[in-house]
């Protein structure tokens, strides 16, 4: 079987989430299927089962499959870094800070990895099912494109367009990728998905003509819209959430700062039918808020800083109700944070933090990657950690009459936790399982989806 190269005709086109439909649909169909993607860009990441961090967006899609996840899934990350640096993750481990300029100048150096991983999957797999970046067709920066164009030329995958109809130009978008692809990427492409199409899909027929009669691109499926509220990748999706409590019991402010990160930590927030969350970006009034939440943070005080300059900080700090903290706002919270080796700022930095816990935060230059389960707020939590900052006295959480603060990502995502923490807010609160929402809300998804595509054209095309 071919491995296959999923390429958008624009960014935020649907590829993350067709990719894991196209994989779980050859997988049902009794195939051995992984996920890839060469190289994301992304503050979101989690810590795989081998200790190494990759993008959300492929842990995610491993979930999906029910696959092991490792290294080889994502190669290459990058994450914000300090000015107009971001810090170079190679195999699951940070590498360095590189600056734009400096990154695409050892680019060649990258190569060797990406094959290694990809050469890995494909020799345990039937397919591999790489996700690509952005458009294919930046004719400036192909011959830098590792997502798309190296991946799809160097393992002559077959190849499959995904088009964002609900963006407009559809006909242009996919006329153009398609004719300004190389040559001997074009006579690999199978057809074209046209994606998240809003009202009754026959309005689009004539579409469908135009695309296989007139550009004599095939057509694989037109895939109506729907709102998936999962393994949200970068903020351009997160702001695509939908929500509808039916039955509200709180109101809960997620800060939301220019360097938030694993804000996958607020899907069972967003799908809870009694949690209403608002993503707060301003110095709005917090007092309407039954819980203050502060993220996870990629420059941590960078972060704090625009807390001051907008008078968050002073607001956060004069709050009487509950606060709960995950990783960089844990941080925030003790009297300093110290780069002292300046990880996430231009210089060595100290900045003072809210001062509620009695310590310093030092960033150290080793990184904590820990998947485990974890003895937290006196309950078996499964989570991880993946931070710089260290401290002595409370390494892993602190609590303290109604705040709650930890270096652990997913706690929500645990029934019990979540459950017995919002009911001590309100106490009519019930709970849900996340986890049967989740996997039916996968399964409902994929089904939906599968059966508009052709399955059966797709599968004689990459077989």
């Amino acid at each position: 079987m071919n491995n296959i190269s999923i390429f958008g005709t624009s960014s935020d086109a649907g590829k993350s989430t067709i990719t894991f439909v196209i994989a779980k649909i050859l997988q049902d169909l009794g195939y051995s299927v992984a996920p890839f993607k060469a190289q994301n860009v992304s503050n979101n990441s989690h810590v795989c089962d081998d200790g190494s961090e990759i993008a959300i967006a492929q842990y995610f899609q491993s979930e999906v499959l029910g696959v092991e996840t490792s290294y080889h899934l994502n190669p290459i990350l990058l994450k914000s870094g300090r000015g107009s640096s971001a810090s170079l993750i190679v195999e699951g481990k940070v590498v360095s800070n590189k600056d734009v300029l400096e990154y695409y100048r050892d680019l060649d150096l990258l190569k060797p990895a990406l094959k290694r991983c990809f050469d890995y999957l494909d020799a345990k797999y039937d397919c591999v099912v790489c996700e690509g970046a952005g458009s294919p067709v930046e004719l400036n920066l192909m011959d830098k494109d590792l997502s798309n164009i190296f991946i799809a030329t160097e393992y002559n995958t077959k190849i499959i367009l995904v088009a964002d109809i609900e963006k407009g130009g559809v006909f242009a978008s996919i006329w153009g990728v398609y004719n300004l692809l190389p040559e001997n990427l074009r006579k690999n492409v199978i057809g074209v998905i046209v994606n998240k199409f809003r009202g009754d899909l026959s309005l689009f027929d004539e579409g469908i003509r135009i695309i296989q009669e007139d550009f004599k691109i095939p057509v694989l499926g037109v895939l109506p819209y729907l709102p998936f509220n999962l393994g949200f990748e970068d903020s351009a999706s997160l702001k695509n959430f939908v929500q509808h409590p039916r039955n509200k019991k709180l109101d809960i402010a997620v800060i939301s700062y220019a360097h938030m990160s694993n804000y996958n930590d607020f899907e069972p927030l967003i799908a809870d039918e009694e949690v209403f969350v608002e993503f707060v970006c301003s110095n709005i009034s917090l007092e309407k808020f039954d819980l203050v939440i502060l993220p996870g943070s990629k420059l941590v005080i960078k972060d704090l800083k625009w807390l001051k300059e907008t008078g968050l900080f002073e607001q956060i700090q004069n709050y009487k109700k509950d606060i709960c903290t995950i990783c960089g706002g844990y941080e925030m919270m003790f009297n300093f944070l110290d780069d002292k080796y300046a990880l996430e700022n231009e210089n060595p930095s100290k900045e003072q933090g809210f001062g509620l816990i009695d310590d310093i935060i030092v960033f150290e230059k080793e990184k904590v990657l820990e998947k485990k389960t974890y003895d937290l707020f006196g309950e078996k939590i499964d989570g991880f950690e993946i931070h710089h900052g260290m401290c002595e006295k409370y390494p892993l959480s602190f609590e303290k009459e109604n705040f709650k603060g930890t270096f652990v990502h997913g706690i929500f995502d645990n029934n019990e936790f979540r459950t017995k923490y919002f009911k001590s807010i309100k106490s009519d609160y019930h709970g849900f399982d996340f986890q049967e929402y989740k996997k039916q809300t996968i399964d409902n998804f994929i089904s939906t989806l599968k059966a508009k595509l052709d399955v059966e054209y797709i599968l004689k095309n990459i077989s």
